[in-house]
């Protein structure tokens, strides 16, 4: 068994791992920033005074 190959092999798993793992935060971090300005969105959009009265005419 060859432990340079062992170590070399050892040592990509490790970054890939860390680089799935940045990826994965950085993803997190911009579903959350998208999740935030979707609320506000929603937020500025309620109009609370709309559909209080209805006027009718017979």
């Amino acid at each position: 068994m060859d432990i340079a190959a062992v170590s070399m092999g050892l040592s990509n798993n490790k970054l890939q791992t860390s680089v799935d793992i940045a990826v994965e935060k950085k993803a997190m971090d911009v579903s959350k920033s998208n999740n935030e300005s979707m609320i506000q969105m929603m937020e500025q959009s309620v109009s609370p005074y709309l559909g209080r009265n209805l006027d009718v005419r017979i």
